[in-house]
């Protein structure tokens, strides 16, 4: 398949007039739904801002690729979008961007569609292709010079494939690399391509291996392994290591291939790289650098992301056994609906029952790789079923973790012969053993008891001290929108809700639904105060907040943060000191709008009230602070 199956005239826009990120995700969002292929388009464009927050997709060199791959995608396709004076995409050279190609990739996109996407990508690191389009004087010039840079392309890969087919034959190539990148479309390939013209230039010979959508390319093999110099990890996705055991490994982020492929290389030559050893998972000479690899927040954040889909689901499945009474899942009460008893079943008895053991089983998994998963699941599920709740939990994931690492040290010693016993048995039956034996006598009777003393501290505030928690806690969702501080309140809402305790998770929703609409609610009041992009992504903000994705405030409060941010943690504490003034409970921890009928304690429209307090807080500061757009 050709890149201009993909790509054509009716998806392009020749000049942009979007002068910030989200304006040019928004207008080319447009321009692909308007030309029918988008299911969803605000579903897609979800998508495309979700990626975005892993990293820039704005590559520098004037060149942007936002991509994603959904459902929400109806037919794959490319949107291209140029803007002559530049636009403001938070590229990673910091530089405007004026070549903007959008890749919506749907979720039944078969293997040939994933190669075309990603072929394109590697097409733009053609500086003298990048002026053509950028001086292209209509979409059928832009289509006619891409179709002949794709054809050079084409017949270049065969003759390189063929090259090195007969170099490797022989003597098997010098260098290997790994890349990967979360959404495996766009920088997956351009690390790869990046690389391969470096070594062709150094006149190295290179095999790199892909961590794409469509699966792993070009596998490396034991043979390639065994021959080659070094190895070079440029991904920011998990990638299996135990196969380079004692080769130099040098481990980066999928930027560092794409744009310091000369750098990485003469690292591995030159006897830079730490050698990997598999027995502990570490680098000797030194630990790897790629962005998220190690610390307590990446570990914590790998148990969280995968415990929340149990957390969501359960919890709205619990919230809407409510529709039918507040008792209508006990058998013994009058208002008895066996409907509504399944789905508190289902949320409650069941996912809610799995959320503190998949929160520690991921978090020992990312200490310690697969041999981390079981002690941590099981340990995990001990804390759930002793009393000891999410805090139980968390310390059974670490502790799982590193008894794991000390487990692969203490056994590094053992003869080659043993490797697979240890990895069947030595490794689960010795961490489950110990893990266990800790969680039952040394962790989970203090930990019960602390989570029974701080439940009854909380549920004997004061009401003054009810308000200034509900204060803090909503302050901190605004704090960072999304980031360590908003997780950390958000993660203590949901181990207040496992403990019975509804009043500060109702602080913590409240909290993160008013950024968003806040700026909403400022954009439409203050409009002098707002360039003409800034009103159109003020009013998806209304939206954005009601179904509490605080995340919507971040393009505003990156653009102006002495401003907006004191603004939006001010109404955020606001709303939370009124959600506890009310008495507002909240059994579910997210849903945003669709869960406020379900607030327990107190009248749901008292907590619409406080929401919409915090919203008027910060719509007013803001209009207060900001200056008049000239």
């Amino acid at each position: 398949m050709k890149i201009t199956d993909l790509l054509k005239t009716d998806t392009m826009v020749l000049d942009l007039q979007a002068g910030s990120k989200k304006a040019v995700i928004d207008e080319l969002v447009q321009k692909l739904d308007k030309a029918g292929r988008l299911q969803d388009p605000a579903a897609f464009k979800e998508a495309i801002h979700t990626r975005e927050g892993e990293s820039s997709t704005g590559i520098g060199e004037g060149i942007a690729i936002p991509h994603a791959k959904t459902d929400a995608v109806k037919t794959p396709a490319i949107a291209f979008g140029r803007s002559e004076k530049g636009t403001d995409y938070e590229s990673l050279d910091g530089q405007p961007a004026h070549l903007i190609f959008m890749i919506a990739a749907s979720e039944g996109a078969n293997q040939d569609h994933l190669q075309t996407l990603s072929r394109l990508s590697t097409l733009l690191m053609d500086e003298g292709f990048r002026a053509d389009l950028l001086n292209a004087g209509s979409e059928d010039e832009v289509m006619k010079l891409i179709d002949e840079k794709e054809k050079e392309k084409l017949g270049a890969e065969e003759e390189e494939n063929t090259s090195a087919q007969t170099t490797e034959a022989s003597s098997g190539p010098q260098i290997l690399a790994v890349t990967g990148c979360p959404t495996g479309i766009a920088h997956t390939f351009m690390a790869a391509d990046a690389l391969k013209a470096q070594a062709k230039e150094m006149g190295l010979s290179i095999k790199v291996e892909t961590n794409g959508s469509d699966g792993i390319g070009n596998p490396l093999t034991s043979d390639d392994i065994a021959q080659a110099e070094g190895i070079i990890i440029a991904s920011d996705t998990k990638v299996e290591m135990d196969r380079f055991d004692g080769k130099p490994t040098l481990i980066k982020g999928v930027t560092d291939g794409m744009k310091r492929p000369e750098e990485l290389i003469n690292q591995v030559r030159n006897g830079e790289a730490p050698v990997y050893k598999a027995a502990d998972g570490s680098s000797e000479g030194g630990s790897s650098d790629s962005k998220g690899r190690s610390g307590f927040y990446k570990h914590l954040m790998n148990g969280v992301s995968n415990m929340l889909p149990f957390v969501v689901g359960g919890g709205v499945l619990i919230a809407a056994s409510f529709f039918f009474g507040i008792n209508s899942a006990d058998p013994e009460h009058e208002s008895y609906n066996q409907f509504a008893a399944a789905l508190d079943s289902i949320g409650g008895a069941h996912a809610f029952q799995l959320m503190v053991a998949v929160l520690a089983g991921f978090i020992a998994m990312s200490i310690a790789d697969r041999p981390g998963f079981a002690p941590g699941m099981i340990g995990g599920f001990m804390a759930t079923t002793g009393g000891a709740g999410f805090l139980g939990g968390l310390i059974a994931g670490f502790l799982a973790g590193y008894i794991v690492v000390l487990l692969k040290k203490a056994l590094a010693g053992l003869p080659k012969v043993l490797d697979g016993i240890k990895t069947i048995l030595f490794y689960p039956v010795f961490s489950i053993f110990i893990v266990g034996i800790l969680m039952y006598f040394v962790i989970t009777p203090p930990v019960s008891q602390f989570n029974t003393i701080l439940e009854g501290w909380l549920n004997g505030m004061g009401t003054g001290n009810i308000v200034i928690l509900g204060l803090i806690l909503g302050g901190m969702m605004a704090v960072d929108m999304g980031g360590p501080v908003n997780k950390a309140a958000f993660t203590f809402g949901i181990a207040m809700i496992d403990a019975g305790n509804f009043a500060p998770h109702a602080a913590i929703m409240a909290g993160g639904m008013v950024p968003p609409l806040g700026i909403a609610l400022a954009t439409t009041l203050f409009k002098k105060k707002f360039t003409k992009e800034e009103r159109d992504a003020g009013f998806s903000s209304y939206f954005l907040g009601m179904f509490f994705i605080t995340e919507g405030a971040i393009p505003f409060a990156a653009a102006d943060p002495a401003r907006i941010i004191p603004a939006i943690v001010a109404g955020s504490a606001t709303a939370g000191a009124f959600a506890m003034l009310f008495g507002i409970g909240l059994p579910a921890p997210h849903g945003g709008a669709f869960v406020i009928p379900t607030v327990q304690g107190g009248n749901p429209l008292l907590y619409v009230l406080a929401i919409l307090i915090g919203t008027a807080v910060t719509a007013l500061l803001v209009g207060l602070l900001k200056r008049p757009v000239k």
